[in-house]
């Protein structure tokens, strides 16, 4: 589809029409893995759910593996070689199998989805470089909160602009982002499993060799937390809009993805028995824990340089890597959820200003909407927010509670093709399973529990059940997602009235 423009002076590329300019083939599988594991995985899913649960997080994290990170991996790799052209992932999947007003909606919501995560990230970023640069946490915490705001917003924009470059600072930075995260993640491993025999390190958790000791206690608590899991493993369609860039989509799109969900549940089983080896969070008060969710990697590597002697200098490393993974996450993320919304969008949806290209490729306009969403985001203090620590559990909160929603597009996505679609495409090298039946129901039971899974974590659990912060954070959690996904409605309006067709 190409739009025609009123001047004809030199033709506008715009997002989704036969002038955009071809995206270079220029990623391998190998550059897919490592990419997706630094988008999927990082150390801190390891620390935030070990706290969460302890050493029995290990089995939650051997069954939501098998029963869900595994099928939903190999659900976006069959899709992404079924549409090797698609530049823009999951919305191009509903695109060709519901058309292109759900392509819309979840082109939409699966951008929308990040504001509040770009708000949080590059906040990440600067505690990632304090922890480099001074060894210890919390020097952020003697500026003034407006100090840090504004230092992270002027962060956001330096990256907006470095993802106006097109494809290859993606490349090369998301690339070293994955090599950098799991080489730490399997230093520490390595050097944790063996450090009681090599440097007569105290295991802390007791009982480590009891089966019960890996058993979780099935309450409340522990439902509610199954989907800080699901969020954890979540994220592999992110990369999709990238499969139209591979030397080899078909079969190099779902190795990297299969060769990440490896990288990723051997760091998920391992890192939490060598986070058990290192700390007891069972006897953890709730001021200890709660700094241990904050800044537990750093100190697992702090601590790590003081069973080899080496002081600091295993946590400066983790923290050099988090600053390159946290870059590249946000690298990724103000990119990849735009181009999912734009790539395939038509005129009677989004205006043609946001669709247009500059000559990388990239939608510029688009970006500077995003800086415009985030923006409020980064400047919450003037609302009454005071201290640093309040600002990232905020922003925590509400990430947690919107992000899940993009995932059930994928399982929409995965069912619509197998029980529409009949392509050649879809050769058998290229499916799941062979049974459309069986296919489904798997695209099925993802779906269904990606929702419960997100309804469960709505509920409070670090509040009084029945006060009004319960009832408050409660209704924070069902209005945030629905507010989010209605402000997509004004988009098409404004489209179609640029056009001057009727309302519909």
């Amino acid at each position: 589809m190409t739009i025609q423009t009123a001047a004809h002076k030199a033709p506008v590329h715009t997002v989704g029409t036969d002038h955009t300019p071809a995206s270079p083939r220029a990623l391998a599988w190998q550059h897919l893995a490592l990419m997706s594991f630094a988008v999927v995985w990082g150390f801190s899913n390891v620390v935030t759910n070990f706290a969460n649960q302890g050493l029995s997080v290990i089995f939650s994290w051997i069954i939501i593996m098998a029963a869900y990170f595994l099928p939903y991996t190999l659900m976006v790799g069959e899709m992404g070689a079924g549409f090797p052209e698609a530049r823009s992932g999951v919305a191009a999947w509903i695109r060709s199998t519901l058309g292109s007003g759900w392509a819309y909606l979840c082109g939409w919501t699966y951008w929308v989805v990040h504001i509040p995560y770009l708000a949080y990230k590059p906040l990440s970023l600067l505690v990632a470089a304090d922890w480099a640069t001074q060894g210890a946490g919390g020097t952020l915490a003697r500026y003034p909160v407006w100090g840090v705001q504004l230092a992270a917003l002027l962060v956001l924009l330096g990256f907006i602009w470095l993802a106006t470059r097109g494809i290859r600072p993606v490349k090369v930075l998301g690339t070293a982002a994955g090599a950098a995260s799991f080489l730490m993640g399997l230093l520490y491993i390595l050097l944790m499993l063996a450090a009681p025999a090599l440097r007569s390190a105290q295991v802390a958790t007791p009982r480590m060799t009891s089966l019960s000791t890996y058993l979780p206690h099935l309450d409340l608590s522990y439902f509610t937390s199954i989907a800080l899991l699901v969020v954890a493993v979540g994220g592999a369609e992110k990369l999709s809009p990238y499969a139209a860039s591979m030397r080899d989509s078909r079969r190099g799109f779902p190795q990297g993805l299969i060769a990440m969900a490896m990288l990723v549940a051997f760091s998920a089983v391992l890192g939490s028995l060598a986070m058990g080896m290192m700390f007891d969070v069972n006897h953890m008060d709730a001021k200890t824990l709660a700094d241990f969710k904050t800044n537990g990697q750093y100190l697992a590597f702090q601590k790590l340089g003081q069973y080899y002697g080496v002081g600091n200098a295993f946590m400066v490393a983790q923290a050099t890597a988090n600053l390159v993974v946290h870059a590249a996450i946000l690298l990724i993320s103000i990119d990849a959820p735009l181009r999912m919304m734009l790539a395939e969008a038509d005129e009677r949806h989004v205006p043609q200003a946001l669709r247009r290209l500059n000559e990388h490729g990239a939608p510029v306009n688009g970006y500077l909407l995003t800086a415009a969403l985030v923006a409020p985001l980064l400047l919450l203090p003037v609302l009454g927010v005071d201290s640093l620590t309040e600002l990232f559990t905020d922003l925590l909160d509400l990430n947690a509670v919107v992000m899940p929603m993009r995932y059930l597009f994928v399982f929409v996505a995965f069912i619509a093709m197998r029980r529409l679609v009949r392509r050649p495409a879809l050769g058998p090298d290229t499916r799941l399973v062979r049974s459309d039946r069986l296919a489904v129901a798997m695209g099925a039971w993802c779906f269904v529990f990606t929702v419960l899974a997100c309804l469960l974590g709505m509920i409070p659990v670090n509040v009084p059940f029945g006060t009004a912060s319960w009832w408050g954070k409660l209704a924070l959690n069902l209005v945030t997602p629905l507010a989010l996904v209605s402000l997509g409605l004004i988009m098409p309006l404004i489209a179609e009235r640029q056009l001057g067709l009727p309302r519909r």
